[in-house]
């Protein structure tokens, strides 16, 4: 695609920081809806492009740029959503901390790369749903986690006779967020079955001896129904999971390891799927258990299971069959 014109935007809670490359022109609007119509307004009379020649390039700031992202997509205007550390580090060395400099750098930043940027897509309102209610479940998990480590300690040190009223509430929040984790996972659930395609991009995924529902849903949900990243190989590198090599001219020999620009929520859960088909997965055990004899790194072996999982999770989406395992089957 041409793109002419380039028009950055600092998002935050309450303002929009508006640049035009070309002409330097900046102007602040509100984060809402009449003002992002006005916003847009600007834009076509402040470049004189027009739709087609309109790129809009902003940071992933959640929230706060959702009814952004709705409608320049309902409307049909090419948007680039990008995250804020790739922008930094592609500017090199900079100063200081503002909103018009930021929507400024955003700009340049969106000139530079106009060539190579294929705008994003927004998600399904199905994805986006489960995106929301899957965030919830993680803050809630954590949160009961933390009181269960708490209660744990105090009733090792404390005497319950001196300290019910304190072991009972925190036992009473303990249970209410039992109660609410159950009822989001219902919804995940509905969610799911009420989408044929999704429903049989799950059980696909399940079928895979040591990929769990958790990790399903995750799958499912940051892969964009696994048409976002081409090839597996690409989403490990997103998950933090694909090794890359360090090494340097002559002096520089270090080994290869992970990167630790990664998404840390789908690192973690592969790992426990990798412990799980350790357990449950003749084939990884056995593969497990031999690199290991052989001396080699307990934790690069894990992360080569990581892999083979996620490999797996994608070959039988393309293939549209569930996991086979052939092992069973050997003489």
């Amino acid at each position: 695609m041409k793109i002419k014109e380039i028009i950055g935007i600092d998002v935050s809670k309450l303002t929009l920081d508006s640049c035009d490359h070309n002409s330097g022109k900046q102007e602040v609007f509100d984060n809402n809806l009449e003002a992002i119509e006005a916003m847009v307004d600007w834009s076509l009379e402040t470049t004189g492009a027009s739709k087609a020649d309109l790129l809009f390039v902003f940071e992933h700031t959640g929230l706060y740029s959702h009814q952004l992202i709705e409608y320049l997509s309902e409307r049909g205007y090419f948007y680039y959503v990008v995250p804020g550390l790739e922008i930094k580090r592609s500017l090199g060395i900079v100063r200081g901390k503002d909103d018009k400099v930021d929507a400024k750098r955003i700009a340049l930043y969106g000139y530079r790369l106009r060539e190579e940027i294929k705008p994003s897509q927004v998600n399904s309102k199905t994805l986006e749903s489960l995106k929301r209610l899957m965030s919830m479940r993680r803050k809630l998990v954590a949160q009961r986690a933390g009181h269960k480590a708490t209660l744990k300690e105090q009733q090792g040190v404390l005497n319950a006779k001196n300290e019910i009223v304190l072991f009972k509430v925190q036992k009473e929040i303990i249970k209410t967020l039992n109660v609410q984790i159950k009822t989001i996972e219902k919804e995940l659930s509905k969610i799911i079955k009420e989408d044929s395609e999704l429903q049989k991009i799950f059980r696909l995924i399940t079928s895979i001896k040591g990929i769990g529902p958790v990790t399903a849903r995750f799958l499912i949900v940051y892969t964009a129904a696994f048409t976002k990243f081409k090839t597996w190989r690409k989403f490990a590198s997103y998950c933090g999971i694909a090794p890359f090599p360090n090494c340097s001219g002559t002096s520089v020999r270090g080994r290869t390891k992970l990167s630790n620009l990664a998404n840390k929520e789908g690192k973690w859960l592969l790992h426990l799927c990798a412990v799980s088909a350790i357990q449950n997965d003749p084939e990884m055990k056995l593969y497990y258990e031999r690199r290991v004899e052989k001396g080699k790194n307990k934790m690069s072996t894990l992360n080569i299971i990581r892999n083979k999982l996620l490999g797996r999770a994608f070959a039988v989406v393309q293939r549209g069959t569930p996991y086979v395992d052939t092992m069973k089957y050997a003489a």
